[in-house]
């Protein structure tokens, strides 16, 4: 009975971590697609969305990652997560 609960710790915790792991690792997305990564992060962020010339700016700033986070985003609060 105590060797159960813990496979099922051990199994649990693998699986927390793999899921961590799925939600940190994004395709990526080079800086030449910045006007595709600006008008999507737009799109989401409707009016709390800073100036073209702003987001541009950060977009050439940021990770391949960071810009896939954002593409990957449906959410205000999931692009707010990718910096």
């Amino acid at each position: 009975m105590k060797s159960q609960k813990s496979l099922i710790r051990i199994a649990g915790l693998f699986v927390g971590v793999l899921l961590m792991q799925g939600c940190s690792n994004y395709e990526p997305v080079s800086v030449s697609e910045c006007n595709k990564v600006v008008a999507h992060a737009t799109k989401i962020l409707a009016s709390f969305a800073p100036s073209q010339s702003e987001m541009m700016a950060d977009c050439k700033k940021a990770t391949d990652n960071e810009r896939g986070c954002i593409m990957a985003s449906t959410k205000k609060g999931q692009i707010a997560q990718c910096w």
